[in-house]
């Protein structure tokens, strides 16, 4: 039997939130089985309980944000591209304030907490949300249209094309695809950082984002090049980092997807319509389990998935 995940032991860490500027608290600790992800605001009296699920999105401005009646935990995706890598199925998340610390942008630092800590298999078979007909979700038309598909693939893949028409962008891979039946998401995706703009910040700033935002935390370009003095991690982190988005993003259908994810500059918005449409439509997928690790797709028996 193929088991569900959580940590063996609590652990800890502090940083800034990404949009509020905000220092927050951040503790991670183990779930029973069935529990899913769930995301809790310990700074609130009562503290209020926001279940990672695609349906509970309220915001899509840049994040994606998790919203149960006034409360919200924002920027959640980085933190779930990190459990989807390395197969968490079951985690209560603290937090001391409204958004997920931004740590340096990318999800390498919650790989490292997730290791910290050690991966737990539980007493209950790991269920998987199969793909069995395509589901997109498009906006605009021609070479302006924004778009996501996913399609049925024994495994979990993605590939995603950008085009910022922006010099220091275009000089880096405009596409990516990775297969984690032959990659490693800890190697290949979690040191992918976000990016923002010089030009936008004052923008972002009037509208209550990116007041966190720092060399520390991003990669920040002007109008004709990265200001970070250490460069790219990747040749084509521009668009790593919206893979790894994605797998955040997707990993809030509750199940991990076996599925191949495809899309072109998409984002936030049209990742969590995506999930909503594939989750809206019963004839689209099935729930899964294997009996045997033999059975599972390699790509969940890969090292991506491993401590």
């Amino acid at each position: 039997m193929f088991l569900q995940r959580t940590i063996k032991k609590p652990v800890h860490t502090t940083g800034v939130g990404l949009h509020s500027g905000k220092r927050v608290e951040l503790t991670l600790r183990p779930a029973s089985p069935g529990t899913g992800i769930v995301f809790h605001r310990v700074d609130l009296n009562p503290v209020v309980d926001l279940p990672a699920q695609a349906d509970g999105v309220r915001d899509t401005r840049m994040a994606s944000v998790l919203q149960v009646g006034q409360a919200r935990v924002s920027t959640v995706e980085h933190l779930m591209s990190a459990l989807a890598g390395m197969g968490i199925d079951n985690l209560h998340v603290d937090l001391s304030a409204e958004e997920v610390p931004i740590m340096d942008g990318s999800s390498a630092t919650f790989v490292y907490l997730l290791r910290s800590a050690g991966l737990q298999e539980q007493a209950a078979p790991k269920q998987f949300l199969r793909v069995l007909k395509p589901i997109e979700v498009r906006e605009g038309e021609g070479k302006d249209a924004k778009w996501a598909r996913l399609e049925p693939h024994e495994g979990f893949a993605l590939a995603f094309s950008i085009d910022f028409k922006h010099p220091a962008i275009d000089s880096t891979a405009g596409f990516a695809e990775v297969d984690f039946a032959k990659q490693s998401y800890a190697k290949e995706i979690s040191r992918a950082r976000t990016f923002g703009f010089v030009s936008e910040v004052e923008a972002l700033r009037s509208m209550g984002l990116a007041r966190g935002g720092s060399l520390e935390n991003a990669i920040v370009v002007d109008e004709y090049r990265v200001l970070n003095q250490e460069g790219l991690r990747y040749d084509d982190e521009f668009v790593k980092h919206k893979i790894l988005d994605a797998i955040g993003d997707l990993y809030l259908i509750g199940k991990p997807l076996i599925a191949r994810y495809v899309a072109n500059k998409s984002g936030h918005a049209i990742n969590n319509q995506l999930a909503r449409n594939l989750l809206a439509d019963s004839s689209a997928w099935e729930l899964v389990s294997f009996e045997s690790e033999q059975a599972v797709p390699a790509a969940f028996k890969n090292e991506w998935q491993l401590a």
